[in-house]
Formats: structure tokens, C-alpha cells, sequence
């Protein structure tokens, strides 16, 4: 009894081809890269503030990172890219979602450090009362402390929002 071997070298010598895989579906869902840009602009702010405060110390004075303005900005950018698509319009949108998430980034880091900063002077303020009664408090600290490198951060996040989410999306 003989069984039958497949030919030995190449299986596609016969002129056979294999058939073409199926293409990748489209992806061009505009609502739902808003809305992930929209929440990675947040979660982005939220990780951008609890890392000021990390590195603020009790003599008031603090440090700033720009990595994480390229953190938010790209974060943004994957978000709008992988779940939005190819639509032209969402490159665009990532420049101000990534620019809210730095500024509410920043304005969470004040707040944070305010807060810390006025429970170990003996005056607690809340968070919430610095986001509500005291909000004019924290928006002149933030523009008090805004200066080159701030615009910098700013400017890194908006184009990281673009490039990334252009890359990801085409």
C-alpha cells in the first residue's frame, strides 16, 4: 500500500495562488473617536494633575513635566484614531481635545497642590470649593504661573493630538 506524499519545494508551483486576504473593514465612526478622544482628553487630565501634585513640595514650589503634555496629547490622538477612523475632520478635533486635556490637566495639578498646600498652612480648602467658590482663586494661580514652557506644553499636546490621530487614522 502506498500513500500519496505531497510534493517536496514550493506548493504553489502548479501556478496555484492563494487567495487574497479580505480586506480591513473601514473604520469611520466620527461619534465614537469624539467621544474616546473626549474621555482620553479626561483621563489624560486627571493622570497630567495627580503627577503635579506628586511632584509639588511643602515650600509651595513644584515641578513640571512636558512629557506629559506629550502623554495627553497622544493619548487623545489614539484614541480618535483607532476608534474614529479615517474621517478627515477627527486631526482636526484632536488639537483642541488635547489642548482641554493640558489645561484641565494643569487646573487639577493647582487644585491639588492648593488644596495640600492650604491644609498644611492650617486653612483647608477642598477641591470642590476651589472648582466652585474659589474658582476665580485657582484660574488667576494658573495664569500666574503660565509662562513660555507652558505654551510650549500646549503646543506639544495640540500637535501630537494632530499627527498621532492623522498616523493612526489614514
Amino acid at each position: 500500500m502506498s500513500q500519496s506524499v505531497p510534493p517536496a519545494g514550493n506548493p504553489f508551483a502548479d501556478g496555484a495562488v492563494p487567495p487574497a486576504p479580505a480586506p480591513a473593514p473601514v473604520r469611520n465612526n466620527v461619534a465614537l473617536g469624539l467621544v474616546a478622544g473626549l474621555v482620553a482628553a479626561v483621563v489624560g487630565a486627571l493622570a497630567y494633575g495627580g503627577i503635579m501634585r506628586a511632584m509639588a513640595d511643602e515650600d509651595g514650589s513644584y515641578s513640571e513635566i512636558g512629557f506629559l503634555a506629550l502623554g495627553v496629547g497622544a493619548l487623545v490622538g489614539v484614541a480618535l484614531g483607532k476608534l474614529g477612523g479615517r474621517n478627515p475632520i477627527l486631526p482636526i478635533a484632536g488639537v483642541p481635545l488635547a489642548l482641554l486635556g493640558v489645561f484641565l490637566g494643569q487646573m487639577f495639578g493647582y487644585a491639588l497642590m492648593m488644596s495640600w498646600w492650604s491644609e498644611l498652612a492650617g486653612t483647608p480648602v477642598t477641591l470642590t470649593e476651589l472648582f466652585t467658590s474659589e474658582f476665580t482663586r485657582l484660574f488667576e494661580a494658573w495664569k500666574e504661573e503660565s509662562d513660555f514652557m507652558s505654551v510650549l506644553f500646549f503646543a506639544i499636546a495640540g500637535y501630537e493630538g494632530f499627527v498621532i490621530t492623522k498616523k493612526l487614522g489614514g
